[in-house]
């Protein structure tokens, strides 16, 4: 969601006036106080719109500067002048392969998502300069329009809203604001340490842009906002697309109808991959993700298994479709079993789990001393399930069932001391089905369980 912010001078009753019916009806308004400028001089502004009472800072201490624990002991210190309520929490960050910075902002997201109450509000300091420094960062990076819309003034974080007031107002006008006010803020000394890209942009290429285009915030944003709207506009299309593929919910996930993705223009088709996992709330794929996608899935035999695994989603094609699911762990022994009394949920060592109901009418019929034991394929294994008039191999009858192949292995198998009484939650064999008017046990094979 972004809403039209006007340019108007720096006060609290402009800076809030968009969200402060929002603010008022919020069961919770936290400020991310990092002790610097931005989120000293909102927190200063907030105070002057919302009862002391309603307000809570909540300031990250990552632990990469020698000066953190100052900074943490001044910002609480601030609180207290304020009034303000104080939470602060240490995490560790770990560097992953997008570097530092990101890894850093991935933690602090994360505590932020874990303490936003439903329908709360979270504030954050970014202002105009920082609008600027996000899409030029991003342009240097290749992001398609989604980047390239910069950051939003709201949007869903969590169970909550996060919004970003400041946007309008740039960073020499917050200087002049706070100093007005006689505002003190720490000021982080790695701002100025040029390896950073962030850094590199705010310090080395951005004062060489402002000398000859000094509007070029202005600029930047309008082109930010031009982009926001070809992104809502690919989003809604996206939307209207995948309601004619035969979108059908699977195990773990979704699938797709091949054939008709493929009747699309490829621009339709690369539309459609983009934005199908951020439907479900997962994360949208880049250019290279969709390649693979399109050149080793869709492309493929029909009988063929070709498979594409980025981040914590995996795509599959079987029968026609496309699968997309949240990627599982291969790591599990095939030799593993459990003793299951069904008097509660049973959770496998691959993430799944296993639950029961009872039912009338239907479902597994088990004596009152009966106990499951519960295993993988081993081979060779064969049953009846109910209503058949033979047995039949295990392997034929997954096949049969049109159970996808990369489920077969890590189906659970029901036995009664040696005797397999159920496949998982597909089929009970003949002869252990509850009766019309007997009670049964409905299992169910959950695959995300952790």
């Amino acid at each position: 969601m972004n809403k039209q912010v006007h340019r108007q001078a720096l006060t609290a009753t402009n800076v809030f006036a968009l969200w402060q019916q929002q603010l008022d009806g919020a069961p919770q308004v936290l400020v991310a106080l990092s002790g610097g400028l931005d989120s000293t001089l909102l927190l200063h502004l907030l105070v002057e719109v919302v009862p002391l009472e309603r307000i809570r800072a909540i300031h990250i201490n990552h632990g990469l500067s020698p000066d953190a624990d100052a900074w943490q002991a001044q910002a609480e210190a601030y609180c207290h002048s304020l009034g303000v309520a104080f939470y602060t929490e240490t995490i560790e960050v770990v560097a992953d392969g997008e570097g530092l910075e990101a890894a850093a902002r991935s933690a602090r997201y994360g505590v932020f998502r874990r303490v936003l109450e439903k329908d709360a509000v979270l504030l954050l300091g970014h202002h105009g300069d920082d609008q600027a420094e996000t899409l030029l960062y991003r342009l240097m990076r290749g992001s398609g329009s989604k980047g390239l819309a910069g950051m939003p003034a709201q949007r869903d974080l969590g169970l909550g809203q996060l919004i970003r007031p400041l946007l309008p107002w740039s960073k020499a006008e917050l200087q002049h604001a706070a100093a007005e006010r006689q505002l003190r803020w720490v000021e982080d000394g790695s701002n100025t340490d040029n390896r950073f890209d962030r850094n590199y942009l705010r310090n080395q290429v951005i004062p060489t842009i402002a000398y000859r285009w000094p509007d070029y915030a202005r600029a930047l944003g309008q082109s930010a906002a031009h982009a926001t709207e070809a992104e809502q506009l690919a989003e809604a299309l996206a939307k209207e697309d995948l309601a004619q593929l035969e979108l059908r919910v699977e195990r773990a996930g979704w699938s797709i109808a091949i054939g008709l993705l493929l009747s699309q223009s490829d621009l339709r088709q690369r539309n459609i991959l983009r934005y199908w996992p951020a439907t479900f709330g997962l994360p949208m794929p880049n250019g290279q993700i969709i390649d693979e996608i399109t050149g080793s899935i869709l492309s493929a035999r029909d009988d063929g298994s070709p498979q594409v695994v980025w981040q914590s989603i995996q795509w599959r094609r079987f029968r026609g479709r496309l699968y997309m699911f949240q990627s599982q762990s291969a790591q599990f022994d095939q030799a593993q079993h459990w003793q299951w009394s069904l008097d509660r949920r049973l959770e496998l060592a691959d993430g799944s789990c296993l639950e029961v109901q009872e039912v009338t009418g239907e479902g597994l019929m088990l004596a009152p001393n009966d106990c499951l034991t519960v295993r993988y394929r081993q081979g060779g294994e064969r049953c009846r399930p109910m209503g058949r008039g033979h047995s039949n191999s295990l392997k034929k009858l997954l096949q049969e069932f049109a159970l996808e192949p990369w489920w077969r292995d890590r189906m659970p198998l029901l036995y009664v001391g040696e005797t397999l009484v159920a496949v998982g939650d597909c089929w009970v064999c003949d002869g252990w089905q509850a009766g019309p008017q007997q009670q049964g046990k409905k299992i169910r094979w959950q695959v995300n369980c952790l």
